[in-house]
């Protein structure tokens, strides 16, 4: 069986429904609440094990409540935690998201400052068991030295490249997969168009560059070419974790060796059927959801726009 290590952060969202997101100060009537798991790998990693094959979450977290519940949830969605690193009298990172009636999503993060960066404790994880390694980049230092170990071990590594404060080129330089949120290629590159940040991006790496654009699709540079994938169209209820699902689903995608469209194409109907349902992990769908969903868009004229 295919199995993946997702190497990153968790974090407890607050998710909090509005008819309307918020334009300044004042007080607001939420219409539903929900806590749940989220965090970029530790999502992607809940996709990875509702699409059947097997997954390590590699993080850290505090020792209080929070901490606990996130292990918990991972291992109920069948995510294996054995090097998930509970830090002794720590404080796990926290998130409140607010959403509104379209789906769209204000994320406040507070990346808990009591976990420490080091990583050189992955040293003793065997990477070579893994047939991917996906990586985000808010555990900066973690994503580095699983990618180096990876990389040493022949496994082939996929980047959630979204926005963080710090330079992630070293990272992207890397990465064999480096898939990019439309902000996070803007703020490497400094282009706010897809094809000239991808070009930009690509200079950067020897691996693969994509970028997700939420309603207009994916993006990739196929060698000196690039690919477009229009977004599947569904009833969006909450675009959180969309992205984070992409990646897991599509790291899993590419360690069963599909050809990159059919990766991206299996990403991108994951991702949707996700925005279906509130929350990050709720409306993540199994395989045979996703088999059925691609067969209805089967009869439609292709998939993919090569340009």
């Amino acid at each position: 069986m295919t199995r993946i290590a997702c190497v990153g952060i968790a974090v407890q969202d607050r998710i909090y429904s509005v008819n309307a997101l918020p334009t300044g100060g004042g007080k607001y009537q939420s219409n539903q609440y929900q806590e749940t798991g989220g965090g970029p790998a530790a999502t992607a990693a809940v996709a990875i094990a509702r699409l059947g094959a097997e997954v390590d979450f590699i993080g850290r977290v505090g020792d209080d409540n929070c901490g606990k519940t996130l292990i918990a949830e991972l291992q109920q969605f069948g995510v294996n935690t054995q090097h998930c690193l509970q830090v002794p009298h720590a404080r796990s990172s926290q998130s409140a998201i607010l959403v509104d009636e379209h789906g769209e999503r204000i994320i406040i993060n507070y990346p808990s400052p009591d976990l420490p960066a080091d990583a050189d404790w992955l040293d003793a994880i065997d990477f070579s068991q893994y047939d991917m390694v996906l990586a985000d980049v808010r555990w900066h230092d973690g994503t580095a030295k699983a990618f180096t170990l990876a990389r040493a071990a022949g496994v082939p590594t996929l980047l959630d490249a979204d926005v963080t404060p710090q330079d992630i080129t070293s990272l992207v330089a890397l990465a064999d997969h480096a898939v990019f949120s439309a902000p996070g290629l803007k703020r490497m590159t400094g282009s706010e168009n897809g094809k000239e940040g991808l070009n930009k991006a690509a200079a950067q790496t020897d691996g693969r560059v994509y970028v997700t654009q939420g309603a207009e699709g994916a993006l990739w540079k196929e060698y000196d070419h690039f690919c477009h994938l229009p977004a599947f169209v569904v009833k969006t209820v909450d675009t959180t974790g969309a992205g984070d699902v992409f990646h897991g689903a599509l790291a899993l995608a590419l360690a069963e060796n599909m050809p990159t469209e059919t990766a991206v194409q299996f990403a991108s109907a994951v991702a949707a059927m996700k925005c279906t349902r509130p929350g990050g992990r709720a409306g993540i769908p199994e395989r045979e959801q996703i088999a059925s969903f691609l067969s209805l868009y089967a009869s439609n004229n292709g998939f993919l726009q090569g340009n």
